[in-house]
């Protein structure tokens, strides 16, 4: 699945700006306290018995609930009625208010999920919709999968939609307060996903989902499957000395190897790192024809100079030719091109063939459109293409994802669009080929794979159908499953279009909309189908790969054991003298040891400890009488020191037996300190007697000058005695004078802050509270006349600083991937701190120019809201996300000091000039007290007016409407610019001397858009206001508003003039008074009446873009190695 992970309410990771499909995870035993119904119409199957048996032959269902004074329900959660699919019980959950966040959050809840008996699970297909009651095209629906179960007994959307959308009354969500929600529901058999063996069941084994790659894998399998391909892959050069994750084609070669030879699904992740990707990249959906292309041009390339030189080519690439041949005279130009792979449009066309005689449609250039041949002037010309030759495997991508211009978005073109088994691109005497094709190549395709896309725009799963060997037998490749499927499956249910379905008793039948259906096809031609299907064994694959990946599979095979057999061993961690010298200063500074990097045992429990003291002998020289271990233990304070030594009754037992005395929690370790003493030539002598009075303590040396703290040696000493007397032999430790005057401090704690403190050397040991295992840093006396050029100069400074240092990397926040520069900077830093250090480092006076932003962990990109000036304390504020500390910020450098930019506001505006077409973005930048009128006088100095006296207004449009026009004493602080466009211009003369009678209108350019069936109004360009006067006709009317938009002629008399209401067009005849139908006072807004004017779209799109914040549908792939 695609970006589906259950997330708990209580960690609101919002995730800022991205939605995630995710179970609600509502405890059930609240379910009582808010199962409050609403009336509701419901189309669903009805509820005749309690069984859960799941369905063989399922059929949609669709229910209806209707939310009456929607804007007044103060619950925070809200279910529906229940009702039935597929025998099953579910209802809609909703939260009105967001489930903590600023969204509409909706879920299918299974309704009887707490009677269940243990084990139940369930599969169903959804959509969920907020319905659009004026305009049906704005529905918002998505939809997705998912396996229900106790654990997850609701799936849906967090961030459905934004709650600003949902309750602005004009925007048609909420019609008298009303909500409309729609869920549609199909419910699969259910197959045991954890026990399904898919090699064991199919032959085949499945690729791992990343947590968006879906897409990947999908396009991977299909490449597989081309058995020339694989063994091209195979026979790419590469060494033992690659590293996978470092090079595409052994990266590649491993993942076709695993394919091939493995029993399990296999990671992609070693591909993906080739690609250059991080993990962010990965939970990102890219586009499957551009990662298919971007995958083999970096293939073409690295095949260059190798056996497999042009492999990419010979399979994939075809020729087409472009020409355009005049009419009159005797002129042709053509231009060859080569193809990879071929887009063909779905929208308009019913199948395959259809696509391709649009592709080859010819094109008439005449009238305005002339064509201007080099000698011949402009003339009458023919424009086509046809094709030279076509590639043995063909991959056809299907256009069901369009940008459409009017709505400003991306959508997908769910219309039926069909496909055949066998494709026959030489039909009808060739009229797909080109004078100049090779008539001989007979150009009979079969269907190879299906690659499916199940979803909306923003989102979905990709899977493919693949027959590897051309045989009748179809296997559905889904991430890591694979199932044998039927061809009706892989053909009719993947043709798109609508459904008709009954949905039971007494229900009237309604259409359902299929959301699974194909995106990519690939076809292999019949003569070249022996060449192409090859046979690919172990011969065709390195010596050094096979090796390679034997050895992995090893590894792979005995850390599954060891974890089989785990619970009949211990790990004993011995930690050393050796090991706190090394790691003391260097990996670590507080405490003893990092355990993790000491020498490790793994010893069978029932072992006895003597015989694992002979092993410690071996190991490290030590002789077994000259052994004595020490146990740790963690204290209250969250240190973790050596706490008491072994007794001879301990050492008897087992190892097994000893990790049991020594943990009380369970853990499979047994960690232990390796006391060992050294005569005077450092040879092992045996252990000290140890009495009750004798305290081992640890000793750091700390330098200031160098700032350096490291391991000198412990010391047993008696806890009558004091410090004084051991401080000569804590010189001799440090190579100091005898005499040397040292200061000595216990280093307590160090979680959540350091704690360190001097100790009285006149008091002994004992009153100092001292105890085995404690540590004691001491240092030379500082020189007072030396502090200056010390930045810590004592022990407790130093180790403060230790603990709160951080090495921050800062990046422009113009590019977010890239670090710029690392500064070391103490998290206690204040914000002026913080500020300050960057300005320094980019040679900037005034640090309060610098503003910063923190870094989602999540996402790996900037937050969308920067840092205040001074709105956090420390430097550690600034890096925590959520539960997460990051270590990046980003910075930019404004024009002014931060504290001035943040009283005012920014708006973006269009400023349409009156007599000219041209229209110029300007940045206001206000106060945020000031009026609209401030904007439009600040506006004044900066543009050219048609008369210095003329008049401005401010308008608010949004989808080619006038939704507002703001009054001049409107506060600017709470105008959205990010959604809709600001547009600011001249008021005309004939507005301001308006008579008692006239009326002024809004004007609106449309289209109809004729779409499965159903008529669709798409306004576009740019909507105005118009004066009409009380018994003035349409012809009158016309006449103005071509002035006004100085239109010619012939392309006016095509225009046809409507009124609207509510998005419902009445036409109007030349001796119609337009005035009479704008009487009516039952509209929703100003905006829903409106003149129309219908023509075609043919101005050029404006280059600029006010909203700069647009959503793209898909980011751009990119293979970075």
């Amino acid at each position: 699945m695609t970006v589906m992970t259950p997330a708990p309410i209580d960690q609101q990771q919002q995730q800022e700006d991205e939605e995630m499909l995710v179970s609600h995870t509502v405890p059930h035993a609240d379910l009582a306290e808010n199962n409050n119904h609403q009336p509701m119409d419901v189309v669903a199957q009805p509820e005749t018995a309690n069984t859960v048996e799941p369905v063989e032959d399922p059929s949609p269902s669709r229910f209806t609930w209707r939310i009456d004074n929607f804007s007044r329900v103060n619950m925070k959660k809200l279910y529906s009625d229940v009702f039935v699919v597929g025998s099953y019980k579910w209802r809609v959950l909703i939260f009105p208010k967001g489930n903590n966040v600023d969204y509409l959050s909706m879920y299918l809840d299974v309704a009887d999920s707490t009677s269940l008996p243990y084990g139940w699970s369930r599969y169903a297909q959804f959509s969920l919709a907020v319905v659009n009651q004026i305009h049906n095209k704005y529905t918002v629906r998505k939809d997705t999968q998912h396996q229900f179960n106790a654990r997850e007994s609701d799936w849906g959307f967090t961030s459905f939609m934004p709650l600003g959308e949902l309750y602005d009354p004009s925007r048609g969500y909420l019609l008298n307060d009303t909500l409309i929600i729609e869920a549609e529901v199909l419910v699969r058999k259910i197959v045991d996903y954890w026990t399904y063996d898919s090699k064991k069941e199919t032959g085949y084994v499945g690729l791992k989902n990343q947590g968006a790659t879906c897409y990947m894998n999908s396009l991977l399998q299909t490449l597989y499957h081309i058995p020339y391909f694989r063994k091209a892959v195979y026979h790419m050069p590469t060494t033992e000395n690659d590293m996978p994750s470092g090079s595409i084609p052994l990266a590649l070669q491993s993942l076709f190897y695993k394919l091939q030879y493995s029993d399990t699904s296999v990671a992609t992740k070693e591909l993906t790192k080739s690609f250059g990707w991080d993990t962010y990249d990965s939970f990102l959906q890219h586009d499957v024809q551009e990662l298919n292309r971007v995958l083999c041009e970096k293939l073409e390339d690295k095949m260059k100079a190798t056996v497999v030189e042009g492999t990419i080519q010979k399979l994939f690439e075809g020729h087409h030719m472009n020409y355009i041949e005049c009419i009159n005279v005797d002129y042709k130009s053509t231009r060859k091109e080569s193809f990879y792979d071929l887009q063909l449009d779905v929208k308009g066309c019913p199948d395959v063939y259809a696509s391709f005689d649009k592709y080859v449609e010819v094109e008439r250039l005449e009238g305005d459109n002339k064509y201007h041949a080099e000698q011949y002037g402009l003339q009458d010309a023919k424009k086509g293409v046809l094709f030279i030759d076509f590639p043995p495997v063909l991959q056809l991508q299907l256009k069901r994802f369009e940008y459409d211009f009017m709505r400003d978005t991306m959508v997908k073109i769910n219309d039926r669009y069909e496909f055949p088994l066998q494709l026959d691109l030489d039909r009808d005497n060739g009229k797909y080929l080109s004078p100049d094709a090779d008539r001989n190549v007979r150009n009979l395709y079969t269907l190879h794979s299906v690659l499916v896309h199940s979803g909306g725009v923003h989102g979905g799963h990709y899977y493919a159908f693949i027959r590897p060997t051309l045989s009748d037998q179809w296997y559905k490749f889904d991430d890591e499953r694979v199932t044998k499927e039927d061809p009706k499956r892989v053909l009719e249910e993947q043709y798109g279009g609508e459904e008709e379905t009954n949905p039971g008793f007494n229900n009237t039948p309604f259409k359902f909309t299929k959301y699974s259906n194909a995106y990519m096809l690939v076809y292999i031609r019949e003569a070249d189908k022996e060449k192409v299907i090859c046979n690919v064994d172990e011969k065709d694959i390195a010596e050094h790969l096979r090796e390679r990946l034997k050895k992995e599979q090893e590894e792979k095979e005995h850390k599954k054991k060891e974890k089989a057999e785990a619970h009949l061993y211990t790990i004993i961690k011995v930690a050393r003298d050796e090991d706190l010298g090394e790691q003391i200063g260097k990996d670590i500074y507080f405490d003893l040891v990092d355990h993790d990097k000491v020498r490790s045992f793994r010893v069978q429990k029932q072992t006895p400890f003597n015989v694992f003291k002979e092993e410690v002998a071996k190991e490290f020289g030590i002789p077994v009488q000259f052994q004595r271990f020490w146990l740790w233990a963690k204290r209250q304070n969250h240190t973790y020191r050596p706490n008491r030594p072994l007794t001879q009754i301990e050492e008897a037992q087992s190892v097994g037996q000893l990790r049991e005395i020594s943990n009380k929690v369970h853990n499979a370790e047994l960690k232990l300190f390796l006391e060992v003493e050294r005569g005077l030539d450092l040879c092992p002598i045996a252990p000290p007697e140890k009495t009750k009075d004798d305290i081992l303590l640890f000793f750091k040396l700390y330098d200031p000058e160098k700032e350096e703290l490291r391991y000198v040696g412990r010391l047993f000493v008696n806890s009558t005695g004091k410090p004084s007397e051991i401080l000569a032999r804590l010189n001799k430790m440090a190579h100091y004078d005898p005499d040397e005057e040292i200061g000595l401090y216990e280093e307590i704690k160090f979680e959540p802050n350091v704690m360190c403190e001097p100790i009285d050397k006149k008091l002994t040991f004992r009153a100092s509270q001292l105890e085995d295992g404690d540590i004691i840093c001491f240092q030379k006396a500082p020189a007072i006349d030396n502090e200056e050029h010390i930045r810590y100069p004592d022990v407790p400074s130093y180790l403060e600083y230790v603990h709160n240092r951080q090495v921050v990397h800062f990046r422009s926040l113009d590019k977010p991937k890239e670090d710029d520069f690392c500064l070391e900077m103490s998290r206690l830093y204040t914000y002026d701190d913080v500020v300050e250090r960057v300005a320094e480092q980019l040679g900037l006076d005034d640090p309060s120019k610098i503003r910063l932003t923190p870094h989602n962990c999540y996402s790996q990109q900037p937050k969308p809201q920067p840092i205040k000036y001074r709105g956090v304390d420390h430097l550690s504020d600034m890096l925590v996300h959520y539960n997460q500390t990051s270590d990046i910020l980003y910075y930019e450098v404004l024009d002014i000091p931060l504290p001035e930019l943040q009283g005012l506001k920014t708006l973006k505006v269009a400023f349409h000039h009156a007599t000219t077409d041209e229209v110029v973005i300007h940045t206001i930048r206000l106060p945020k007290q000031s009026t609209v009128g401030d904007v439009l006088d600040d506006l004044k100095t900066k543009v050219e007016l048609s008369r210095p006296d003329a008049e401005l207004r401010l308008l608010e449009v949004f989808y080619h409407k006038i939704y507002k026009v703001f009054p001049p004493n409107e506060k600017i602080e709470n105008i959205n610019d990010q959604y809709w466009t600001l547009r600011a211009e001249e008021i005309p003369e004939e507005e301001k001397n308006l008579g008692p009678h006239d009326r002024l209108i809004h004007v609106y350019h449309f289209t109809k858009d004729t779409t499965q069936n159903q008529m669709q109004i798409q306004n576009f360009g740019e909507p105005f206001f118009l004066v009409i006067h009380e018994s003035e006709t349409l012809a009158e009317i016309r006449v103005r508003i071509q002035k006004k938009l100085q239109v010619p002629d012939d392309e006016f008399a095509k225009w046809k003039f409507a009124f609207f209401s509510l998005g419902r067009p009445e036409y109007l005849e030349d001796s119609d008074i337009v005035s009479s139908r704008f009487q009516r006072r039952d509209v929703y807004g100003a905006w829903e009446q409106y003149l129309g004017l219908e023509h075609t779209d043919n101005a050029p799109k404006r280059s600029y873009a006010a909203n700069q914040n647009r959503h793209t549908f898909e980011k751009p792939v990119k293979i970075y190695n």
